[in-house]
């Protein structure tokens, strides 16, 4: 195999594409795509070759709505003990983060996983103190398995999940339909692709006739991916093919898709900055309703029902997520928007195009 840093062989597949006069664009949907992206320069240097890279709605915390951040909000509010990663704590929701609810007196935690959320529900109950647990679940078909896994085994009645996590392809599909953005190519992303395999993406190639590359995120990987794809659109193919076939099978990890077969059942959603996008969600099936916090809390949440959640005044995080502009055509971004503060969850996430943009590139 050769190295994944190998400069000879990036010159090499750099000059390769130099030499097909190409002037294409490509979208990929990871934020560890992104980030090598931009830490290498490979933005830079396909640039030169005629590649435009963009990176789309790959960044799970990013794609959360503000609807669902209200969520945590709300049951935090209501003295449940919220549960999730650092960087959804920071999301910014429509007047305030979860950050700002823990800051006033609520129960919020970070944890590294859902095995944490369970650990302080049982502990919670051994103390017989009555909280509950809310695990807020996040991330695409990666993390997902381990969501699954946990709800498949005994848990503590004081323990339930909100599901924000989501399926990728669905969102290729209507990233593809609304034709806001031409694109010649998809770098398809290497973690997911792990659990679904290359089959999950056939049928998007087979109707809209689009390159596809499952790609890891070393930049050989990367730039043998944007090479894959030039030589399809050479050729005038479009087809579904595999550089991570050290990680990633046809059929995908058979045992993690049953596992999420058996505890999620796809639902139509908001995606931040789409409108609904058919069956990306994944809902928790009704045999889980016990340990679903929308479902065991819904006399709190419908207090909610028919409120309007708008994104952050200036944020332009929605397009940026569609592929339209890149982070430096927010007017906010490096500026009202940070890392340290951040207005949109673009700037809050490490896999956020902006967050990324500013850690590289900002001077």
């Amino acid at each position: 195999m050769f190295h994944m840093r190998d400069k000879e062989l990036s010159k090499l597949i750099t000059r390769n594409l130099k030499n097909m006069n190409l002037n294409i664009q490509v979208m990929h949907v990871c934020g560890t795509h992104q980030d090598t992206i931009v830490k290498f320069g490979l933005d830079s240097i396909f640039n030169e070759c005629g590649v435009k890279i963009i990176q789309g709605p790959g960044c799970p915390v990013c794609v959360t709505t503000p609807e669902e951040i209200e969520t945590g909000i709300k049951l935090a509010e209501n003295g449940v003990t919220i549960a999730t990663f650092g960087d959804m704590v920071r999301v910014p929701g429509a007047k305030k983060s979860l950050q700002a609810v823990k800051a006033g007196g609520g129960d919020i935690r970070i944890v590294y996983g859902i095995n944490e959320a369970v650990e302080l529900a049982e502990k919670f109950d051994r103390e017989g103190n009555g909280k509950e647990v809310v695990f807020m679940a996040v991330g695409f078909e990666t993390t997902a398995p381990a969501t699954a896994a946990v709800l498949l085994r005994e848990l503590p009645e004081n323990f339930s999940v909100v599901s924000c996590h989501r399926y990728i392809p669905p969102a290729l599909v209507r990233i593809l339909g609304m034709g806001e953005i031409a694109l010649d190519g998809i770098i398809d992303p290497g973690h997911v692709s792990v659990i679904i395999g290359a089959k999950a993406y056939e049928e998007i190639s087979r109707q809209y006739g689009i390159p596809q590359v499952i790609a890891g995120f070393e930049p050989i990987d990367v730039m043998m991916a944007v090479w894959m794809i030039a030589k399809q659109v050479e050729e005038g193919r479009g087809e579904v093919e595999n550089e991570y076939t050290r990680c990633v099978a046809y059929e995908g990890n058979e045992k993690a898709l049953k596992m999420l077969d058996e505890v999620f059942e796809p639902g139509d959603a908001k995606w931040r900055g789409f409108s609904v996008i058919e069956r990306s969600k994944m809902v928790l099936r009704k045999k889980f309703d016990d340990f679903n916090a929308e479902k065991k809390f819904e006399d709190i949440l419908a207090e909610m029902e028919g409120m309007e959640f708008k994104e952050p005044p200036g944020c332009r995080c929605g397009e940026v997520l569609r592929g339209l502009i890149p982070p430096a055509e927010c007017p906010l971004f490096g500026k009202a928007c940070n890392p340290a503060h951040p207005v949109g969850p673009c700037m809050v996430s490490v896999e956020g195009a902006c967050n990324i943009e500013y850690r590289y590139k900002n001077d």
